[in-house]
Formats: structure tokens, sequence, C-alpha cells
């Protein structure tokens, strides 16, 4: 049987926005769709004035049906004919959206859920789930260029190659071509082979660590394309800063992937940098894929 595509539901306008984008990607890959509402607190998903929840006579029911069946409702007006299921579990979001993420194909959040405050460019249960989630989580964010490319960061790591053929495999399900960025500069880790201090060193030969990226950047994509001949794919290789690079490229895709942690992440470090900045900045949805390491 197919792993299913998960959405997470709480009733806010980015959860909806999120289960037209799951019931999509449920319909590209063949694979039925799992409307997930996680029940942690009920207290705080009452409107102002409600009742008190009463767990014996479950006088919220109604209104959790009704998200759900409005989640309903918008994945079958988006993908007509995949197969939606729904699950009410108990349980704070983040903990039951894990549990669901082992046996999914993919997780779908919203950028922003009902108890996110004011200000806050991410909601908490986005962020958790690309560093402990057990399959690649999109967050749906920004307005996808539906014409754009399906946009690669390129970091060269071990950690990193899931991402990579994760973003050939999305190319090619959407029919779409693959643009793959790897942003370097003279403060490139790779670049610092001697003893001292890596971030007061110097790198003289700037040309030599331009070709160094390059073969990087060929040498990450080479395998993938052998197994998916019909992606068309542009190598971009640009010299700047990563995260301010590849938010700006986002405003031209139709989806990001990144690994969750790049070559200069810190031991420990679940969520990398630049991962975190696409999360919070980027233009369009971005799939974040943790290593199986």
């Amino acid at each position: 049987m197919t792993d299913p595509v998960i959405v997470g539901v709480d009733g806010s306008a980015s959860s909806l926005d999120a289960v037209d984008v799951a019931a999509r990607e449920a319909r590209l890959r063949g694979a039925p769709l799992r409307v997930v509402h996680a029940f942690g607190h009920p207290s705080a998903h009452l409107p102002s004035g409600a009742p008190p929840w009463n767990p014996a006579g479950h006088s919220l029911e109604p209104m959790v049906e009704g998200a759900l069946a409005r989640a309903e409702q918008r994945a079958h007006a988006v993908a007509p004919g995949i197969e939606v299921t729904r699950s009410v579990v108990a349980g704070e979001a983040l903990a039951v959206l894990e549990i669901e993420s082992r046996t999914a194909a993919l997780a779908v959040v919203g950028s922003r859920g009902l108890s996110s405050f004011t200000g806050l460019l991410l909601g908490s249960t986005a962020v958790h789930l690309a560093a402990h989630g057990h399959c690649p989580l999109m967050v749906v964010r920004g307005r996808p260029d539906p014409a754009g490319p399906v946009l690669l960061a390129v970091d060269g790591s071990k950690a990193g190659e899931e991402a990579v053929g994760f973003a050939f495999a999305e190319a090619a399900l959407r029919e779409a071509p693959l643009a793959a960025l790897h942003v370097w500069n003279t403060w490139s880790e790779r670049a610092y082979e001697g003893p001292g201090d890596p971030l007061t060193a110097v790198v003289a030969d700037a040309e030599r660590l331009r070709e160094a990226e390059q073969h990087l950047l060929d040498d990450a994509v080479a395998r993938w394309l052998e197994v998916y001949p019909q992606v068309a794919v542009e190598r971009r290789l640009v010299r700047s800063r990563a995260r301010p690079a590849l938010i700006d490229a986002s405003h031209d895709a139709q989806l990001v992937v990144t690994g969750a942690r790049g070559r200069g992440g810190f031991t420990g470090l679940l969520l990398g940098s630049v991962s975190q900045a696409l999360l919070h900045h980027a233009h369009c949805p971005v799939t974040v894929v943790r290593s199986a390491e």
C-alpha cells in the first residue's frame, strides 16, 4: 500500500491552504491523503465566549468534525478522486504529527496555526517537524510560481544527498525543470585545510575555490541525471551568502527543497540555519528532507 500524504489541520486559514497543496501532492503520487487534527489543549481551540469543553458530552465534536469536513471538501475539490481519510488524535500537535510522519510519504503543514503569536513568522509545529519528523516536511508559504522550477539547495554534504533525490523526483512528478543552486564564498569551510581559525582565514586563490565548488555541484547532481533523464536541470553556481541567495531565488520557484542540515552544521544541531531561514522567509513552499542517518 502506498504511504499516505498527511496534512495537519487546526481550522486556520493557513492549514486549509496546506490541505490544497497536500491534496495535489497526494494526486501526483497516487497516494491517499490523511487529514490529521491533534487534540491537545481543547480550551485553546475554543472561540471567545464558547462554553467550557465537556469531555463526557463531547461539546467540541461538531466544531472538530466541521473543520475536518471542510478540509475534506477542499481536498476533493482540488484533487477529485483521491482517497481522503480523517483522523482526530488526542495529544499535542508536535507529538501527534511526529508519530504520524513515521508512516507517511510526505507531511504538509501551514506556516502559521491558530496558536501563533502576532509577529511570529513560523509556527512551532513546522520547526519541530522539520527537525524531528520521519518523512520530508513541506511547509506551505508564499506565492509559488506554477511555471517556475523546483529549486534545490545544494550543499554537497552527505546528509543532503536525500534532498537531491527528492528534488529530482518532485520535478519529475510536476513535469517541471530543476534549478540546482549552490552558493559559495571565500569563507567556505572546504577552503581551510591548515591550522588556525577558519573564520579569520583568507583564501588567496578564489578561482581555484570556485572550480572546486563547481565540481561539488556537478557531482551532487550527476547520479540523479541518470535516474531522471526527463528532468531538465539548470546548475547555478552563485558567489554570495547562502541564506539571502536562496531566499531571493525562491521568488521565481514553485518549490524549494533543502536538507535539514548543511555541511557546516554543528554537531547535535538538527536543523541548519539555511533551512530555518528558508522556512521563515522563502517566497514559495519549502520542503525539508532529513537524512535517514
